[in-house]
C-alpha cells in the first residue's frame, strides 16, 4: 500500500481543468520572487464547474518578506494567516489565500491554532503550479499532516469501534463546527460521499499516524487502550480550538475588509449560495465593510444561516 505522503503526492499531481492551470500560473506570476506552489481546492474542484463560480486557491510562498513590499501585509499575514486577495483572469474570478511554506506545514498539524487549513487539505486538492520538484515535495509533506489530524480529533469523540467513512464524517462535522460556516448540515456527509473510495484509502494510510492508538480491522477502526491519556487531552483541548476557530473567522473577516476588495459582496454571495438566503448588500455596506459585518454576522447567527 502506498505511504500517506505518496497518496497525497499522487492526488496533487492529477491534472485540473486547463483554465485552472492557466489561472494558477497567472497568480504565481504576480509573486515572481516568492511563489513556490499554487493549490486548487474546494467545491469547484469537485464539480468541475468554473463559470460564474468563485474559485479557491492557496498560494504558498517562500516567505512573507519575499511576497510583499508593504510591511503591514507581512505583519498581518504572519499574525493572522492567511491573507486573502481577489483575482480575475480570463473571465474567471477567484479568492487566493497566501501562506508561507513554514506556516502551511504547521497549520496542517494538530498544534495549529485553528482547524481551517487541516480541515480543507484533508480533502482533495490539486497542485496546479509549482516552482520546482523541491516545492512539490514540500507541499506534499505539509498536506500529509492534515488527514491524521482530522481523524485524531474524530477518534477522541467516537465509540470504541467505528467505520472508516463514519470517522471521516465525524471529523468533518467537528471541523465545520469550528468555524463560522454557511454550509448546510449535510455538507460533511456529502463531501465524503462524493468519493468514498478516496476516503477509505486515505483513512487507512493516515490512521497509523494519529496520536490516538487504533487498529484497523477491515473497514472498522478499533480504538485501543489509552494509558497516556491522549483521548482526554484531545477532548479537553477541542472546546478551545472550536472557540478560537470562530473568533479567528471573525478576525479574518475584519482583516479582509482592508485586504480584499469586494469582500462583503463575496461573503453575501457565499452565504446565499450555501444557506439559501437572499442577502443584498447596500452601498453603505460596501463603503464600510467592517461595520457591515459587525451588523450582519449576529443576524445570520440568530437565523441559523451561519453556525
Amino acid at each position: 500500500m502506498p505511504s500517506l505522503v505518496q497518496l497525497v503526492a499522487d492526488e496533487l499531481a492529477v491534472p485540473a481543468l486547463p483554465d485552472v492551470h492557466t489561472f494558477a500560473a497567472h497568480i504565481a506570476a504576480q509573486y515572481p520572487d516568492a511563489a513556490r506552489a499554487v493549490l486548487f481546492y474546494g467545491s469547484c474542484l469537485r464539480s468541475a464547474q468554473l463559470e460564474g463560480q468563485m474559485l479557491d486557491f492557496y498560494l504558498i510562498v517562500s516567505s512573507y518578506e519575499a511576497a510583499y513590499t508593504q510591511k503591514w501585509l507581512v505583519k498581518w499575514n504572519r499574525r493572522l494567516p492567511p491573507n486573502v486577495f481577489p483575482f480575475e483572469h480570463n473571465d474567471l474570478v477567484a479568492k487566493v489565500a497566501v501562506l508561507s511554506e513554514e506556516d502551511f506545514h504547521n497549520l496542517n498539524r494538530p498544534e495549529a491554532s485553528a482547524a481551517s487549513v487541516w480541515a480543507r487539505f484533508s480533502q482533495p486538492s490539486r497542485l496546479v503550479w509549482a516552482a520546482n520538484d523541491a516545492a512539490r515535495a514540500t507541499v506534499a509533506t505539509a498536506i500529509s499532516g492534515a488527514a491524521p489530524t482530522v481523524l485524531n480529533v474524530a477518534l477522541a469523540f467516537t465509540e470504541r469501534e467505528v467505520d472508516v467513512l463514519d470517522l471521516w464524517q465525524t471529523g468533518f462535522r467537528m471541523t465545520y463546527d469550528a468555524e463560522l460556516r454557511a454550509e448546510r448540515n449535510d455538507r460533511p456527509a456529502s463531501v465524503v460521499e462524493f468519493d468514498p473510495d478516496r476516503y477509505v484509502r486515505f483513512g487507512k494510510a493516515a490512521l497509523p499516524h494519529t496520536p490516538i492508538a487504533n487498529e484497523l480491522r477491515g473497514e472498522k477502526v478499533h480504538i485501543l487502550p489509552d494509558p497516556q491519556g491522549r483521548i482526554t487531552q484531545e477532548r479537553d483541548r477541542w472546546p478551545t480550538l472550536r472557540r478560537n476557530g470562530k473568533l479567528l473567522t471573525v478576525a479574518r473577516l475584519a482583516k479582509a475588509a482592508f485586504t480584499y476588495a469586494g469582500g462583503i459582496d463575496y461573503l453575501a454571495w457565499k452565504i446565499n449560495r450555501h444557506a439559501g438566503t437572499q442577502i443584498e448588500i447596500k452601498p453603505w455596506q460596501r463603503r464600510w465593510p467592517l461595520i457591515a459585518a459587525l451588523f450582519l454576522v449576529p443576524k445570520l447567527l440568530a437565523k441559523g444561516s451561519v453556525r
